[in-house]
């Protein structure tokens, strides 16, 4: 059906075997943009089940995908957005409206009632009863322990694995299905956030923003933004809840909000299916303004010059939007307005993205750094899992922060392997195979 569909509307077909295109010799590229074609002036691609045909103006993807509904229906959902990488993405609605199956306190509409933050832990402890116990992490605080700051800053970096991927692709092979299950998972997320309590949560791999977390938090005092990636890996999952992709919440009775924009990086000046929030607050108690961003760069070993490329387009797009924010473009300080770039870098240290962070002209540092003895080492891992092909532990995510401007002032310790237990990540334990980062910021004076 899928096959025919293509071969009446653009006139073209796939040979499965050779991998390529029957009048291109161009190969596909599984997990970029695959190959791209001319075909009648039209720029065609092709990722697996998702066709996508850029115009002078906009950018149209249709994705397709098969469900058991009445002998294979199929289902279309199309997002429009700019066709440059660097240009902001429309801030989408809500494709479908799920049920959460959670406490009805636990989604407040935006306006209504505050909820309490304490009574919200307590219902997710007694969902959660009977489960192991939680990993019990201890913050390290720095600075010879001078005083609290006035202001402090406290940021929670998240990779919180994507509910369709955990289930349905990514092959944890040592996890109980059941700890995979949503009814389970979105209690020990939220329990995660409230535990910590963030001023702002930087999270990827979220496909239960508009039915679970933007509700949810809405009610705790915080504000977001989702940016859905392009071409979603969850859409291939039979029964998925739409795209995943990276959102961004901040609380608004600490900061106020001046600015936002979704970004498609880009490689070569080709968009990828890899996004960015950008946002730009302003804190109430200070006035001082402070620029926040989280990403997820493109995944596995080969990618590396993407992931470099990506990082690039970043870097490049955030000197821009700095310098617009802090006033005449010729003479701006960029220095001067805080950075906290958060992300999944799927990027070990030593990989080039990684230095091009730490080389940047923005001033950047790693915080978690700070965990060493020398304050100069990353930490062993910050996801721990095994799968089909081996047991991987490394380190991959990071809170880059502006070292002339900011200050580390504590930084959330990481588990140890006894706690995590011999089948490692995600567990009835634990709901992600990735680790929360969770750090304390304060802003340097200005001199």
């Amino acid at each position: 059906m899928y096959e025919d569909f293509e071969q009446i509307v653009f006139g073209w077909r796939t040979n499965t075997n050779l991998r390529t295109y029957k009048h291109s010799s161009y190969p596909i590229y599984d997990d970029l943009f695959s190959s791209l074609i001319l075909f009648r002036g039209i720029t065609i691609t092709k990722k697996r089940n998702v066709l996508f045909s850029p115009s002078s103006h906009l950018t149209i993807f249709i994705f397709l995908s098969v469900f058991p509904m009445g002998g294979g229906a199929t289902r279309l959902y199309s997002a429009l957005t700019p066709s440059h990488s660097s240009s902001p993405l429309p801030l989408p609605t809500s494709h479908q409206t799920a049920d959460t199956k959670l406490d009805p306190s636990f989604c407040q509409e935006q306006k209504g009632p505050p909820v309490c933050p304490v009574e919200l832990l307590r219902q997710c402890e007694e969902a959660l009863r009977g489960r192991p116990p939680r990993f019990h992490r201890k913050f390290t605080h720095l600075n010879g322990g001078d005083s609290a700051p006035s202001s402090p800053i406290r940021v929670m970096q998240w990779n919180i694995l994507a509910q369709a991927l955990g289930e349905g692709l990514d092959s944890f092979v040592q996890c109980p299905p059941e700890a995979l299950s949503w009814s389970r998972r979105k209690f020990l997320i939220l329990e995660e956030i409230l535990t910590y309590r963030p001023h702002i949560l930087c999270l990827q791999e979220v496909d239960h923003y508009y039915d679970t977390f933007q509700p949810v938090l809405a009610g705790l005092g915080y504000s977001g933004n989702f940016c859905p990636k392009p071409w979603s890996p969850c859409l291939d999952v039979e029964g998925n809840n739409g795209p995943d992709g990276c959102a961004l919440f901040f609380d608004e009775s600490r900061y106020e909000f001046l600015d936002s924009v979704n970004l498609r990086l880009s490689a070569m000046r080709i968009p990828t299916n890899q996004v960015a929030v950008v946002t730009m607050l302003r804190c109430r108690s200070t006035g001082r303004c402070l620029c926040v961003v989280v990403t997820h760069l493109k995944a596995r070993s080969g990618w590396e010059w993407l992931r470099s490329a990506q990082g690039s387009d970043l870097l490049r797009h955030l000197q821009s939007l700095l310098q617009k924010h802090a006033g005449d473009p010729a003479d701006a300080q960029i220095s001067d307005i805080p950075l906290l770039i958060c992300g999944d870098f799927n990027a070990i240290p030593t990989e080039e993205v990684y230095r091009r962070f730490t080389t940047s002209p923005l001033g950047l540092d790693s915080a978690y750094k700070k965990l060493s003895e020398d304050a100069l080492t990353e930490p062993e891992y910050t996801t721990w899992k095994i799968r089909p092909t081996g047991e991987c532990c490394t380190t991959l995510d990071y809170i880059w922060y502006s070292q002339n401007t900011l200050r580390v002032d504590a930084v959330l310790d990481m588990p140890t392997e006894e706690q995590i237990g011999p089948n490692r990540l995600p567990s009835f334990s634990y709901p992600s195979d990735h680790l929360s980062l969770v750090c304390d910021f304060s802003f340097k004076e200005k001199e």
